[in-house]
C-alpha cells in the first residue's frame, strides 16, 4: 500500500517538472541590444575626402636653347636662391652633319660671297677714285670764284658733284661691309659635325649657366643625365616647400556646394602624431569628371587648402603628400546628441528605441545635424535617457531588452 502511494507522488512530481520546464521553455526572453545614451557636448559635421599636397607657385624650369645639357648636380631636397644657385649648364648644340650635295651647295654660296666681295671692293675703288677727281675739281672752282674767274653756277655744280660722289663712297663703303657679312655666313654654313671630336661649338660660346628663378628647394629633377634637349623642355622643378605648401581636395560637386572660403580644417592621417589645422582658401568654379574605382563617374570640384598650424609641426611634409582632410560645415559646442546608430526610419521620420524599465519604446525624434557617428536632436528625447544602438529587425515596441554585456 505504502509502495502504491510513492509511485504516485513521484508520478505526479516528474509531470510538474515538465510542465515548468514547458512553461520556461516558452516564456519570452529579454533580446540582448547594444545600450546607448543622450548626451550633451561638441559636434562637428565635417566633409571629409583625400587631399595633396603641392607647392602653391612650383617654377619648372626648361631649357633656352637647343643644346647639349650637361649632368645635373642637384638633388631634390636641396635649397637654391634665386638668381645666384646654378641649377644646370648646357652647351649649345653640334652643327648639323651635311650631305655631299648640301656641301657643295653650301660651297657654291660661298664662292658667290667671295665674286660679289671682290664686285663691291672694284666699286669703292671706282668711289674713291669718283670722290677725289670731284673733290680736286671743287677745290679748283672755288679758287677760281674767289678771284671771280667764273660764275656762283659753275660753284654750285661743282660742289654738287662732290657730295654725289662722297655719297657714292659711303655707299660702296656700306656694300662692301655687307658682302663681307654673307660670306662669313656661307661659310659658316661649311661648319659640320665630326664624329668624333668634341662639342665644335663649346669653344667659341662657352658653357650657358641656368640659374634659379626662384628661392626654395629643388622639387624633382626630370633629366638628370646628360643628353641633348631642345629648347623649352623642363629639367626640374623649384619651390618653396616652407612657405607656400597647401592642400588641394577634389571634392563631390555635392560636399562642394556647402563648402565656403574661411572652413575650418582638420588634417588627419598625414604621418605625424598630431593632427594638422587648415582653412580652406578656395573652391574653384569649374568642375570635371572623375572616374572612381568602381568606375562610376563623378562630378569633382577642386578645393585649396591653406595650412594654419605651426611650420615646425608639419616640417617633414613635401610635394604630393597624402592627406586625409575633415571640412567642418557646421559646429556646436553644446548639442543634445544621440548616437546616428540608434536612428530609424518610421515612416517620413527618424524615431530611436527608447530603453524605459526593462522595456524599448518606439519614441519618434527631431533630428538637426548628423555626421553619421552623432545626429544633433532637436526635440522628443532628453539628456540622460538610453537608446538602443543598431535596433535588430525583431525588435518591436513595448519588446523586453537586456543590455549586451
Amino acid at each position: 500500500m505504502g509502495s502504491k502511494r510513492s509511485g504516485h507522488w513521484m508520478l505526479l512530481a516528474s509531470v510538474v517538472t515538465v510542465l515548468l520546464l514547458l512553461v520556461w521553455a516558452f516564456i519570452p526572453r529579454p533580446l540582448l541590444v547594444d545600450i546607448g545614451r543622450v548626451q550633451r557636448g561638441a559636434m562637428l559635421e565635417t566633409i571629409d575626402d583625400e587631399g595633396k599636397t603641392r607647392v602653391q607657385d612650383a617654377y619648372v624650369v626648361s631649357t633656352p636653347v637647343t643644346g647639349r645639357l650637361l649632368r645635373i648636380d642637384v638633388e631634390p631636397g636641396d635649397r637654391v636662391i634665386q638668381d645666384e644657385t646654378v641649377v644646370a649648364r648646357m652647351l649649345p648644340s653640334n652643327p648639323v652633319a651635311l650631305d655631299s650635295r648640301s656641301r657643295e651647295q653650301a660651297r657654291a654660296v660661298v664662292s658667290s660671297a667671295e665674286a660679289a666681295v671682290r664686285l663691291a671692293q672694284a666699286q669703292l675703288n671706282k668711289a674713291l677714285a669718283d670722290a677725289d677727281l670731284t673733290r680736286t675739281d671743287f677745290e679748283r672752282v672755288t679758287a677760281l670764284h674767289q678771284r671771280g674767274a667764273i660764275s656762283d653756277a659753275a660753284l654750285d655744280t661743282a660742289k654738287q658733284a662732290w657730295r654725289v660722289a662722297s655719297a657714292q663712297l659711303d655707299m660702296a663703303k656700306a656694300s662692301i661691309s655687307m658682302r663681307q657679312a654673307d660670306l662669313a655666313s656661307a661659310r659658316a654654313q661649311l661648319i659640320t659635325f665630326v664624329p668624333g671630336q668634341a662639342d665644335n661649338s663649346a669653344a667659341d660660346s662657352g658653357v650657358i649657366n641656368i640659374v634659379a628663378p626662384h628661392s626654395g628647394s629643388i622639387l624633382r629633377v626630370l633629366q638628370e643625365s646628360e643628353t641633348t634637349l631642345p629648347a623649352g623642355q623642363a629639367i626640374l622643378e623649384i619651390g618653396d616647400i616652407n612657405e607656400e605648401l597647401e592642400v588641394v581636395v577634389e571634392l563631390l560637386s555635392t560636399d562642394a556646394v556647402k563648402v565656403k572660403a574661411g572652413n575650418r580644417v582638420i588634417i588627419e592621417n598625414w604621418g605625424g602624431p598630431q593632427a594638422l589645422e587648415g582653412v580652406v582658401e578656395k573652391i574653384e568654379p569649374w568642375g570635371f569628371t572623375k572616374y572612381s574605382a568602381l568606375g562610376v563617374e563623378e562630378q569633382r570640384v577642386k578645393t585649396t587648402i591653406r595650412f594654419d598650424s605651426d611650420k615646425a609641426r608639419r616640417a617633414a611634409l613635401g610635394h604630393g603628400f597624402r592627406v586625409e582632410t575633415r571640412i567642418v560645415v557646421w559646429a556646436a559646442s553644446d548639442a543634445l546628441i544621440v548616437p546616428s546608430s540608434a536612428l530609424i526610419r518610421s515612416g517620413s521620420k527618424w524615431a530611436v528605441y527608447r530603453v524605459e524599465s526593462g522595456k524599448a519604446a518606439l519614441k519618434t525624434v527631431e533630428v538637426g545635424h548628423n555626421n553619421g557617428i552623432s545626429a544633433e536632436l532637436l526635440g522628443g528625447l532628453e539628456e540622460g535617457q538610453q537608446v538602443v544602438l543598431y535596433p535588430p529587425a525583431e525588435l518591436s515596441d513595448g519588446s523586453r531588452v537586456q543590455p549586451r554585456l
